[in-house]
């Protein structure tokens, strides 16, 4: 059983002041608190952010990290939006272009690949608007006025009709790639529009 310490304060009748003790500097600092962490534990943290800050540099000023909107894909330099509604050429040409983007512009077959792989993954309709267009028939023309490359072109089988009222183009979803262009009517169709990818 643990026995009970009681204090009191006694004071004494003709008793001079206690006199002061000087306890010497070097006593006062060995009992002090004792060392929580290792010596090298400061160099290794001075270590760890001057790794971190040569990192940041690298990505920074080497080509930095490129990144897209929420809900676009990204391939090479470039951000693609694939809708999730239908609009005319015309209005889907003018929806991009509100989105800061265009209609996509086709400029390889690796990105024509990656595009038709895209539409393949996705539920939606089958026709998908890319930015290729003609004001006469057969006069193909990019919206970002790229000139139009007969031999980079992915048309499927018997296209275009280059008939009068189709002077639209859309990638066909169930063609099988990378042919998978098709000349159609301006009408009500899915899109796809493109930006360049932002570096930070």
């Amino acid at each position: 059983m643990a026995s009970e310490v009681t204090y009191a304060e006694v004071k004494f009748k003709n008793v001079s002041p206690a006199a002061v003790v000087k306890v010497p500097l070097d006593v006062k600092k060995r009992e002090s608190h004792p060392q929580k962490y290792p010596l090298w534990l400061p160099w290794l943290t001075s270590l760890l952010l001057l790794l971190v800050c040569i990192a940041l540099v690298v990505v920074l000023f080497e080509g930095g990290l490129t990144c897209c909107p929420k809900g676009w894909k990204r391939f090479q330099g470039s951000c693609y939006y694939l809708s999730t509604g239908a609009m005319s050429w015309d209005d889907s040409k003018q929806n991009c272009t509100g989105m800061g983007s265009h209609l996509v512009v086709i400029n390889s077959e690796a990105e024509q690949d990656f595009l038709s792989s895209e539409l393949r993954q996705i539920s939606r309709t089958e026709n998908y608007y890319i930015g290729l267009s003609a004001q006469e028939v057969g006069q193909w023309r990019w919206v970002d006025q790229t000139p139009f490359n007969v031999t980079a072109a992915f048309w499927r089988k018997d296209e275009p009709s280059n008939k009068d009222d189709q002077k639209c183009v859309v990638m066909h979803k169930f063609s099988p790639p990378p042919n998978n262009w098709n000349d159609v009517k301006c009408e009500r169709h899915h899109r796809i529009c493109e930006a360049a990818a932002v570096t930070v």
